[in-house]
């Protein structure tokens, strides 16, 4: 006896062998697109590791074959001689303590604005955000007028609460989300036990707050290590040793300096001595970063 199979039933294996085909090519696309990408953005990054150890003859005229023999003096020479390594010390004494006021500041400020109701709350955090959205470069003039008034015109500390500043508004949006997804109870419990908010905070709070602070440490001390703008609008040394510059200042004196020395092998080894380090951050901390970013989205 024949079977009379429904026109409906026959159309959905095709309807899901369509859908099925449809996925693998969404798929492949997005693959390749990102591969394309992975390879716009490494590629660079590997020609300027491997540059720095050619001479500046293999870099004009083999500049895309191996160095024959790796030139470390290259680096040596980017250390000293260009001073690098002093600029690297300006820079860790600006980022260090940067990076300290930024994350405990943004921790107290934040914790505050998800737990307490108060009269002004929304207006400071509308405040914060606007602050998120202002835009650099309106900001410089009166910038510089305001640190020399305050004299802090070329020094490390204007340098800091400059950097503190412009850091803040962003690590207090993100971490007042972070707060808010903590246990109240816990602050609750240790209020009948007796503690006041401060050790409620540094003792319950913040240590919980701990993979939003690391992945807002690390995001500020990308946007800090490679910040430009602000230290050579505020870093105007008067003497001809730039003894107050920091790396990426020292990098562009460095770069503009090959038009006439043509010292490129050492340029590309300075580049790399500044890239590395935040290629090594984020790396090592990857992971972090990813979990920092979702810890957030959870209800704890």
């Amino acid at each position: 006896m024949a079977t009379i199979t429904s026109p409906r039933k026959a159309a959905q294996p095709q309807t899901e062998r369509s859908l099925a085909t449809r996925n693998v090519i969404g798929k492949t696309l997005i693959l390749i697109i990102l591969g394309a990408w992975a390879v716009i953005v490494i590629f660079p990054m590997l020609w300027s590791i491997m540059t720095s150890f050619k001479t500046d003859q293999e870099i004009f005229f083999s500049p895309w074959a191996l160095p024959k023999t790796p030139v470390w003096s290259n680096f040596s020479r980017a250390w000293t001689t260009a001073r690098l390594g002093e600029y690297l010390l300006n820079t860790l004494l600006v980022i260090a303590p940067s990076l300290f006021l930024t994350l405990l500041l943004s921790a107290m400020a934040s914790y505050v604005l998800a737990r307490f109701e108060f009269r002004g709350r929304m207006l400071i955090t509308y405040i914060f955000l606007i602050g998120m959205i202002f835009p650099l470069f309106l900001a410089l003039v009166p910038l510089y007028f305001v640190m020399r008034t305050l004299h802090l015109l070329d020094t490390f500390p204007g340098l800091i609460l400059v950097y503190v500043a412009f850091s803040l508004p962003f690590t207090i949006f993100f971490l007042t989300n972070f707060f808010r997804t903590l246990p109240k109870e816990l602050g609750e419990a240790a209020t009948i036990d007796g503690a006041g908010q401060y050790g409620i905070f540094f003792r319950i709070y913040l240590p919980l707050a701990k993979p939003g602070l690391i992945t807002m440490g690390i995001f500020n001390f990308l946007g800090q290590w490679n910040q430009y703008i602000l230290p050579n609008t505020l870093m105007i040394t008067n003497d001809d040793q730039h003894t107050h510059y920091v790396l990426s200042q020292g990098l562009y004196y460095l770069q503009a300096k090959q038009f006439y020395q043509s010292d490129w092998s050492g340029l590309f080894a300075a580049v790399t001595i500044v890239m590395v380090p935040t290629l090594i951050v984020y790396i090592i901390f990857n992971d972090r970063i990813q979990r920092g970013m979702t810890a957030g989205a959870v209800k704890g």
